[in-house]
């Protein structure tokens, strides 16, 4: 297993995935088991995933235009870590 830039930015963003399907199943149990399962659940993550994945993708795709080399790489790590910052803080705030 190499750690080379590029299996960072694939593990930034596998991270982000995982934390938001684990955010996921946390949200939809407690709504089951309360008997308050609405369609909001599913809308708010359709949402994330335009406002906080897409993003993600789009710096993936704009690094090759990068004239520096390192702007966007450090944008995108800094924009994953906050990502992943709040799916954890949500996750850990469910189980209050």
């Amino acid at each position: 297993m190499g750690f080379e830039l590029s299996d960072w930015l694939l593990y930034t963003l596998w991270t982000v995935l995982g934390l938001m399907i684990l955010d996921f199943v946390v949200g939809f149990i407690r709504s089951f088991w309360k008997g308050s399962f609405s369609t909001s659940l599913v809308l708010d993550y359709l949402k994330d995933i335009v406002y906080l994945i897409f993003p993600l993708n789009l710096l993936l795709s704009l690094i090759t235009i990068d004239p520096t080399g390192w702007i966007l790489i450090t944008f995108y790590f800094i924009s994953g870590i906050a990502i992943i910052i709040k799916y954890i803080l949500d996750i850990k705030g469910k189980f209050r």
